[in-house]
């Protein structure tokens, strides 16, 4: 039986003593009431932006805790999801002592966090069919591994991990398990977040780059146990959200039916996008997606990439990636962006090349 998850085993001894900065804004909470500001040192004359913001991101977290139906104490906002996964390596993990494991092919950000905050990477890659390789994975962990990383659905491969290994994880490992949940919306399985009561060392991060069309404003989420919360707002900069970034925040999570219009107009178009690269000769391979991007294996990746860029089209070649050779990966666009798309790879189809 797995013993009591203890989140004062895993945080770093500094940060569990660490005494966190409190702002003015911190200090005294709006209530509604109309006052005169002269705590901040901000400049008095209005310009919309010239206040600090909720260090807090309140009014946000709000919305976004009622329309997932968690609690507020169990949301950390951050300047995109690399800050919340930044947060999570200096919250927990000792340089030069601790370890994570990580499962490529996969978001290549995980590994320049290690590096960056000198932790060792334990790579163990999917297996062939893009899943993880449970008995590798526990075959790693040691006292020093503070955290696996899963992210489903994956990025490059498209697909969402299995139910029942990632239960095999979060039972048997004593570990943060992440669970990086970018693509989500786009994904037939549920997301995570209703087991996040049952395990309390589950992480979920979540973005509103994807399907809700921000990520110019940089917005990444973490869900987790309002322990671990508490732990990473000891160490997040105070005000880490920008003021214009929660307002259309806030405007975008509000406005729930034009992201699910949005979100279903992309799956159609995954689905059309993915039925006419079936007709494309060179494509040897589409693999499922449960993400807004299709990874398909081609005969020659660098030169499709090549002749795509030629024709005014930019994709991601992932043949460099473990597990990826040949492959390049379609992000669905809008219905005239993939037309451009299949219009092109049915002419380089068409083309002749000596052998």
């Amino acid at each position: 039986m797995k013993e009591k998850f203890d989140i004062n085993n895993l945080v770093r001894p500094n940060v569990a003593k660490l005494k966190p900065y409190s702002s003015a804004r911190d200090e005294y909470k709006s209530t509604g009431t109309e006052m005169v500001f002269l705590d901040a040192n901000e400049n008095p004359f209005p310009t919309d932006v010239n206040r600090y913001p909720d260090p807090q991101q309140r009014n946000l977290k709000a919305v976004l805790a009622e329309q997932k139906g968690t609690g507020v104490q169990n949301l950390l906002l951050g300047n995109g999801s690399d800050e919340v996964l930044d947060l999570l390596f200096r919250a927990f993990c000792e340089p030069e002592k601790d370890n994570v494991i990580t499962l490529p092919p996969t978001y290549g950000m995980y590994s320049v966090l290690a590096n960056i905050n000198n932790i060792e990477n334990r790579e163990v890659l999917l297996t062939p069919d893009f899943e993880p390789d449970v008995a590798e994975i526990l075959k790693q962990v040691d006292a020093q591994t503070k955290m696996i990383f899963l992210c489903s659905p994956n990025n490059p491969t498209g697909n969402s991990f299995s139910e029942e290994k990632v239960l095999e994880i979060l039972n048997f490992y004593k570990g943060l398990v992440v669970i990086d949940e970018a693509y989500i919306d786009f994904s037939e399985q549920d997301s995570w977040l209703k087991k996040l009561e049952q395990y309390p060392n589950l992480i979920i991060t979540q973005t509103l780059s994807k399907a809700y069309g921000m990520a110019g404003i940089r917005l990444g989420i973490c869900y987790a146990s309002a322990e671990i919360t508490t732990i990473l707002n000891k160490i997040k900069p105070p005000y880490n959200v920008n003021e214009l970034t929660q307002i259309r925040a806030l405007n975008r999570v509000l406005n729930k039916e034009k992201v699910n219009s949005e979100i279903t107009d992309i799956l159609s178009q995954r689905e059309l996008l993915h039925k006419a690269l079936l007709q494309v000769e060179f494509v040897h391979k589409i693999y499922p997606s449960h993400a807004n991007f299709i990874l398909v294996k081609v005969d020659d990746a660098n030169k499709r990439y090549d002749e795509l860029l030629n024709k005014g089209i930019v994709i991601r070649n992932r043949t460099t990636q473990p597990l990826c050779e040949n492959t390049l990966r379609f992000t669905v666009g809008t219905q005239a962006e993939n037309e451009k798309l299949i219009n092109a790879l049915n002419a380089l189809s068409k083309l002749k090349f000596p052998a």
